[in-house]
């Protein structure tokens, strides 16, 4: 870290980087043993995933309106409100989780309360990543700028894989199934603590503003980018339509991937327990969905962060071919019967998946110039984002019918996708090369 910013010193970049990597662990390390706690409680399946739902649906809705205000009310504020927000709610939700496991409270109620305590999280917790960039922004050098951008966004990603990873070290014996959730609670306490007494609220160098960030899953690393407001004026223009013949294609392929990958991670956790009988063994099962989801991550990241840049590939093959390995990976998957079968499909999917999302947000942003790059950035954001809200619940819905009505729908998306990708994607520019007008 002390190589990446002389702007910001090395211990305050350690704490921002620890605000963006808590905030995606926790929520992928809930992921992990949710499916086994709604088995343990007797949940239905749907209801489970329609959790996860109500947080995204929050996060997507207020995530625009924290962005704003990091620029007006100061970006440690906003950072120590997203943090608040995330321990909040996992401190809550473990309670509750705790005593609906323990029978103190009805499983009903139980699940009522964790969405409850879930809005805090959904709603305050979006506030940190677009403050923390921001922060980054305002305090680096031109030159330095995108690598220190880079680490704290990278925190995110990371985060992914971490959660899972994690998570089934903290079951313990009293508090069971509810313990990641109390522990990342109290991990949430000590970074606040240290965001409070390292990071300065000093005047910033340069203007920035806040960016969104997509809501943290186990689908890869989010890429979010803070702007420099220093640009030269421009005349004015219309607004960027969600219409424009530009952006359509590439927001239509975000849209119709995005599901298919929501709609998979949504399933993974039941299918698990299904194809491995751990419905009456879910502290198992939490831990085998714990060692999937952390292949799956990696996979995603070895895509973004490896294949993309060693190939130099271009926002239409990435999409095109990833379309093509989630195609496979999800068919693997939805036909796997053990754990090994199971880690080869997700990891192929994921792989898949980790090259087409950089690829059409790529493709939108090329497709505009410099000016609209906010504009794009929110619309890809709002895509990823979105896919989150009801396909989950609606691939477990499926999935509860028949598993392969499920995975089939999950494979046509993608394969609609290629067929139709074919012939309307056909920019074919290199990454990070976006034109100017």
């Amino acid at each position: 870290m002390s190589n990446v910013s002389r702007s910001i010193p090395p211990d305050r970049m350690a704490v921002l980087f620890a605000v963006m990597l808590v905030a995606a662990a926790g929520n992928t390390a809930m992921q992990s043993i949710l499916p086994a706690i709604g088995a343990k409680l007797h949940i239905p399946d749907v209801w489970v995933s329609l959790a996860f739902s109500w947080s995204a649906l929050l996060w997507v809705l207020t995530a625009p309106h924290w962005a704003r205000q990091s620029d007006k009310r100061g970006r440690k504020a906003l950072m120590a409100l997203g943090v608040i927000g995330f321990l909040s709610s996992m401190a809550l939700c473990g309670l509750v989780l705790w005593s609906g496991l323990m029978g103190w409270l009805a499983a009903g109620t139980t699940f009522i309360l964790f969405a409850l305590f879930r809005s805090l999280y959904g709603g305050f917790g979006s506030a940190a990543p677009p403050a923390v960039q921001a922060y980054v922004a305002a305090r680096t050098d031109p030159e330095e700028r995108t690598q220190a951008l880079s680490l704290v966004s990278s925190s995110f990603g990371l985060g992914t894989v971490i959660g899972p990873a994690i998570a089934p070290f903290f079951i313990l014996p009293i508090v069971g199934l509810a313990g990641p959730l109390l522990v990342f609670a109290l991990i949430g306490i000590i970074v606040l603590v240290m965001l409070r007494w390292r990071l300065p609220n000093d005047i910033p160098r340069f203007a920035a503003r806040g960016a969104i960030a997509s809501y943290p899953l186990s689908a890869g690393p989010s890429e979010p980018t803070a702007e420099d407001e220093n640009e030269p004026d421009l005349p004015p223009q219309e607004p960027l339509s969600w219409n424009d013949r530009r952006v359509r294609p590439w927001l239509l392929a975000g849209f119709f991937g995005g599901q298919a990958q929501a709609m998979m991670l949504g399933v993974i956790g039941f299918l698990i327990l299904d194809r491995l009988e751990l419905r009456l063994r879910p502290d198992e099962g939490a831990a085998m969905t714990g060692i999937v989801l952390m292949a799956g991550a990696f996979a995603t990241l070895l895509a973004q962060w490896g294949l993309i840049p060693l190939f130099r590939l271009t926002p239409r093959p990435t999409v095109l071919w990833g379309a093509t390995l989630a195609i496979g990976g999800i068919l693997m998957t939805g036909l796997a019967q053990d754990l090994h079968g199971i880690v080869i499909g997700f990891a192929t999917a994921s792989l898949g998946f980790g090259l087409f999302r950089p690829g059409f947000t790529a493709g939108s942003s090329l497709a505009v110039p410099r000016r609209d790059q906010g504009a794009v950035a929110g619309m890809t954001a709002s895509i990823n984002g979105s896919a989150y809200i009801i396909s989950p619940a609606i691939g477990v819905l499926l999935y509860n019918w028949h598993p392969m009505v499920a995975y089939g729908l999950m494979a046509g998306f993608c394969g609609w996708l290629v067929l139709w990708g074919w012939k309307a994607l056909r920019q074919d520019q290199a990454f990070g090369t976006a034109h100017e007008p």
